[in-house]
């Protein structure tokens, strides 16, 4: 009898970006991104994240901004694979996460006096949402599906061509930012900000493989690991009988074939982890706006923020030992890089253009994924906002998101796909002091297909198809003290 190896659960690598943003960052922090997307340029309260030197032409005063964004996202694989017909008889299977957040939070806040400008900010920055998917992922169960194909090889279990398991993964990604800096008019036209971020990542996983069957030999549906266990009792009394008799070499075949099965029935048996992961690091940043008549300029450059997450193990029979506990993995958030330009075509209509690149290949991530990325996340932006009356204005604008990940980089626990993201909204003076901000946010992702001979790790040919969607609905209160 040949021994049974399943591949067990994977999730540490799970990503799960809700937002905006590349690979492990979230860009829209405040709602007037959500309606207006190009916000490089910004000299508003959102420049607090988007373009902090820029705070240096705010009007002198205190100012707060509490926002509030739900998003709504799914995850979606398509995946082919011919030992996939064993349960259910179909080849393709899709599996589908959903991740849901009906509300996370953002705060900004400026003082400024003279040339100078203070700021802060606490957002969620990288992550933010938790996927759920009820019949698990691709990767664990193509290892299971080889199942009927690794006991026809023995004549005994000859027929098995049905395997069934119970699959469940669920993964939580945030990163919590909180932001201190200074903004400083060096001229009337020129400014410069200096701060920095701290960053505390939370992340969770838990997810299992349970209840694995097998029509063994053609017959009615059984549990495997409770089959091959009875399988082993039976070989281990007939061993102790042989030897009982004197026949040594009958014996040791008998024990033999006894720890083979023990071994199915083990590789066979329930795989469960419950991890969480915690870490830290700080991001500094620095940033230049400059100011002329209708125009303005403004760049930021965040840098590469050294970072690891720590394994806090609750459970772990995967037989793994990247989730033991206290082991640390690399998670690096990419240095970013952003510029717009914005521009006042008429005293009721503006317009903005802006620019990202990510420079993912400098930042370590698990398992060297960065060597999988040819070059950074690049995002273009535009957008245009039009005063309707003297309180009120609409405005929209888009986003293209390019990844330069390949195929090794791709699979159904961690993708990223390209995609173009749309918002639009309104921003409503309901008091001299006061602005409320409403936006509608949503992206349509490319199709991503990943064909390959060894279908993780089994050395038969499979393909994913890999795509998301993603909305996003907002509300914002900016005050002036």
């Amino acid at each position: 009898m040949r021994k049974l190896s399943l591949v067990s659960i994977v999730l540490l690598i799970v990503s799960l970006p809700t937002f905006a943003g590349g690979l492990l960052t979230n860009t829209n922090q405040h709602i007037l991104f959500l309606r207006y997307l190009a916000r490089d340029a910004s000299t508003q309260i959102d420049a607090v994240y988007s373009n902090p030197a820029g705070l240096a032409f705010m009007k002198d005063g205190f100012y707060m901004s509490f926002n509030g964004q739900s998003a709504f996202q799914t995850r979606t694989i398509n995946s082919t694979f011919a030992p996939f017909a064993g349960f259910g008889g179909d080849a393709t299977k899709k599996f589908k996460g959903e991740a849901s957040v009906p509300f996370i939070p953002s705060l900004f806040a400026v003082y400024k006096k003279d040339k100078w400008a203070f700021s802060g900010s606490f957002a969620v920055t990288g992550g933010g949402g938790k996927a759920t998917f009820n019949d698990g992922l691709g990767s664990f169960e193509s290892a299971v599906s080889l199942l009927p194909g690794l006991l026809n090889q023995n004549p005994n279990f000859a027929g098995t061509d049905k395997y069934s398991v119970k699959s469940f993964m669920e993964g939580k990604q945030i990163i919590f930012g909180l932001q201190l800096g200074a903004t400083y008019q060096i001229t009337d036209n020129f400014s410069a900000f200096a701060g920095a971020r701290m960053n505390y990542v939370s992340d969770s996983y838990y997810g299992y493989l349970r209840d694995i069957k097998a029509n063994i030999a053609g017959g009615d549906m059984v549990n495997v690991t409770d089959y091959f266990t009875g399988v082993a009792g039976q070989l281990n009394q007939a061993a102790a009988a042989y030897e009982a008799a004197g026949d040594a070499a009958t014996a040791g075949a008998y024990r033999q074939q006894a720890l083979a099965a023990t071994e199915t029935a083990e590789g066979a048996s329930d795989k469960e982890l419950d991890c969480d992961q915690t870490g830290w690091g700080v991001t500094p940043i620095i940033g230049l706006d400059y100011k002329t008549g209708k125009w303005n300029v403004g760049v930021k450059y965040e840098f590469n923020t050294k970072l690891n997450i720590e394994n806090k193990t609750k459970v772990n029979s995967t037989g793994l030992d990247e989730f033991d506990q206290g082991v640390n993995t690399p998670n690096d958030i990419p240095s970013l890089l952003t510029a717009g330009v914005s521009y006042e075509i008429l005293p009721v209509l503006r317009a903005s253009v802006g620019y990202h690149h990510f420079f993912d290949t400098h930042a370590k991530m698990a398992d060297n994924k960065q060597n999988y990325i040819s070059q950074g996340t690049n995002e273009y932006l535009a957008g245009m906002e039009f005063d309707v009356c003297r309180w009120a204005q609409v405005s929209a604008g888009m986003q293209r998101t390019k990844y330069g990940v390949d195929d090794n980089y791709q699979s159904d626990m961690s993708f990223a796909v390209s995609s173009y993201s749309y918002g639009f909204g309104a921003g409503f003076d309901i008091a001299p002091n006061m602005k409320l901000n409403v936006a509608y946010f949503w992206t349509n992702y490319d199709d991503y297909t990943k064909n390959t001979d060894n279908y993780n790790g089994t050395g038969i040919a499979g393909t994913d198809v890999f795509t998301r969607t993603n909305k996003v609905f907002g509300i914002g209160v900016d005050y002036k003290f």
